[in-house]
Formats: C-alpha cells, structure tokens, sequence
C-alpha cells in the first residue's frame, strides 16, 4: 500500500532528520566513552571526529543535487536514510578508521537530506502550507539536539549504554527508510517519461549545476545565512574557552523562535522585513551576549539571539519556493549550493577566527568584534534579496494532484 497523505510523508521526512541528530549529537555527547572505549587518548583525533560533520555537510551538500538529478528525489531521500543509518557501525567500530568513516558517511547523509526536505515540501504542500512546514523541517535539528543534550543519561540509562542507545537511533532510521520506500512519487517518473517523449527541454531538465551557479539569486541567499550559521558555530566552539557561558540559552530559545517563526511567516507572506528586523536584532543581541556586563545582560542576550536567529528561518528558505516557475529540481540545486556556500564559509571563519586566538595569547576580544560584523549578513542581506511573498498569491498547488518534482 502506497503512502499518498502529505502530513505521513513529511512526518517521515522530518523524523528523518530528527534521528539524524539524536545520532549525530548522540556521538558527540558520548564521545569521551567512545574515546575510552577504542582507547583513543589524542584530543586531535577526538576533534576530528566532531569536526567530521562539517567537512560532510561541504561535500554531501555539494553533491546532493547531482545524486537528486540522477535517480530522482525519491531514491535520493532514501539514499540520504541509509547513509544516516549507517551510524550503526559507530558504536562498534574497533579502530579509529572504521569510526571516523562511519561519521562522516552519516553526515553526507544528514548533509543529502536537509537539502532534499526542500523539494518534498515544494512537491506536497500548498504555498499557504509551506513556511509552517519548512519552519517544521528547520527545527528538526535543534529537536533532535536537545533531546539528546537534555536526556542522554536518562536514555543510555533506558536502553543499557550508550552503545544501545547510538544502534538505537540508527535501526530507527533504517525503518523509517524502508517506510520511505512506499511514499508515492510514480508521478516523478511519468514526469521524466513526458519531458524526454517530446523532444523539449523542460525548465526542470534545464537547471544544474551549470545554471545554478550563474544565478545570483543563490549565492546571495548562502551568503546572507553564511554570516550567522558562522556565529552559531563560533558560539558552540568557543564558548567553553571563552567563558561564555549564556550560550546555553541560544538552542533552547531558538526551538522557540522557529515556532514563533512559523505562525508569522504563514501570517505575514512578506519575507524581507522579518529578515532585516531580526538580523538587526541579532547584531545587538551578539554584541550583548559577547561583551555585557553583567551575566543577567549575557543571559538576556543569549536568549533574544536564540529567538532572534531561528524567527526568519521558515521564510527564508520559503523563499526560493516562491520564485517564478520553481520547480523540484531548481530548487534542489538552490539548496544543495545554499548549504556548500554557507558552510564552506562558515568553516574558513571558525579556523581563521581560531587563528587569531591563538595569535592573541588565548585573548578573544578581536574575534568577539568580528563575530559580531559577521552576525550582520542576515541585515546587510536583506537589502540583496528579492522580496517573494505576495499578499494576493493565490493556491497554485492542489492537494489531490501535487506538482512534479
């Protein structure tokens, strides 16, 4: 029996990538026992085992349209699942090669599914539906995350270890792509068969790599959410080191941001103003957070940063979605280059920010200045970004017929 309800498959879809990062944070936050286990006592070696999701997400990223493009969204999500689910071998690895292996092919496939939520939300849901649904998909991670962060003793405590609780989340994720298998995507072959039967090339057949990387509209959307993604790893790198200690408030807050995020951008179709308002905003609440003097101030700030990060996300990868003639495909490619752009950029700040500490004697004040100039890329950006949201748009998509992906 074919699954064909769009609140199953995004239920799904979602979940998804909720596992993705019980897993993946699940990992981290036992790394110490992971260490202890393979007898593993180089800090570098340990580094390069959190840091392996970074280098997964560039590369997964950057490739998740052309794997898309080839075998379809459908195959490609369920691809992205059996990577995710390959964390399986992490608590079992029995050298340090076969570990680090086992992370970053999870992340390629956490870095393949945040790209491919896109079109299955373009593809199921009414314009009206959409921002409610990708706020949804945007906080998935940040679910994910807590859950593990506020609850790890308790679930290792449930399942008898840590070990049980990692192949938990994995066989978890196994099921789901198996469930995956019976969501209805016959029309995305009848759509191929139709483009190639009569001898055009259709707007999705047209737009890559090639196109994509001609289209300004996408670098200016990766650069504007670059800045920030670069802060929020900045915050979870250096706040240990830096003393930094109302960063804690930034991921709890920020869950409630995307909530609030989705009620207005469903509410309020403008994109633009939110955008600009709150990444005024964060520039302010940055700056309190890094430099207040007070730890009610640095906790106060912490809070509105988390709010005021997470409030202009559902709209603003709703945007793509409501550009002229979108189709799946485009916008596959828009957010495959989306994620590389953002987080190629976000990877040479946190290493260059690095550098500059260690220049200063361990002294962070420069890098808190320029932490600060880049948490303005959402402001500056808004100023470069094509305003999408109608008021008088009109359902151009039909719950019993979804359009092709």
């Amino acid at each position: 029996m074919l699954i064909r309800n769009k609140y199953a498959i995004e239920t799904i879809a979602f979940v998804s990538y909720v596992l993705f990062a019980m897993a993946w944070v699940g990992g981290t936050a036992n790394m110490a026992e992971i260490m202890a286990a393979m007898q593993i006592e180089s800090l570098a070696k340990g580094s390069l085992l959190s840091g392996a999701m970074t280098i997964a997400k560039i590369m997964g990223a950057t490739i998740a349209a052309a794997v898309a493009i080839k075998l379809g969204i459908k195959a490609a999500f369920f691809v992205s699942a059996i990577l995710v689910a390959a964390g399986l071998i992490t608590p079992y690895a029995d050298n340090y090669e076969i570990l680090l292996a086992s992370r970053f092919v999870m992340g390629i496939g956490g870095a393949f599914m945040v790209v491919y939520l896109n079109p299955i939300v373009l593809k199921w849901f009414k314009p009206s539906e959409r921002p409610i649904v990708n706020g949804l998909n945007a906080v998935a991670f940040n679910v994910g995350s807590a859950i593990v962060l506020w609850f790890v003793a308790d679930i290792n405590a449930l399942l008898g270890g840590w070990q049980n609780s990692l192949m938990a989340f994995s066989l978890a994720s196994a099921a789901l792509s198996v469930l995956w298998l019976f969501v209805d995507y016959s029309d995305e072959s009848k759509d191929k068969k139709a483009a190639s039967s009569d001898g055009s090339a259709s707007v999705t057949q047209a737009y890559g790599y090639k196109q994509g990387l001609r289209d300004s509209f996408n670098w200016r959307l990766g650069l504007a959410y670059s800045g920030i993604l670069a802060l929020y790893l900045c915050l979870i790198t250096f706040s240990g080191p830096a003393g930094i200690s109302a960063t804690k408030y930034v991921m709890g807050f920020g869950i409630i941001g995307s909530l609030v995020g989705m009620a207005y951008s469903q509410r309020f179709p403008k994109r633009i103003p939110i955008l600009r308002w709150a990444g005024f905003g964060i520039v302010l609440a940055t700056a309190g957070l890094l430099f207040g003097t007070t730890p009610l101030m640095q906790n106060i700030s912490g809070m509105a940063l988390g709010f005021l990060f997470f409030l202009p996300i559902a709209g603003l990868v709703t945007m793509p979605q409501e550009l002229p003639g979108m189709t799946g495909q485009r916008l596959t490619v828009i957010f495959s280059m989306f994620y590389a752009i953002s987080y190629m950029f976000a990877t040479a700040v946190l290493w260059v920010f690095g550098r500059i500490v260690d220049m200063n004697g361990g002294n962070f004040e420069v890098t808190f200045i320029l932490m600060i100039v880049i948490s303005s890329t959402f402001f500056f950006g808004s100023f470069f970004l094509p305003e999408t949201g109608k008021v008088d748009d009109k359902e151009e998509v039909s719950d019993a017929v979804p359009e092709a992906s």
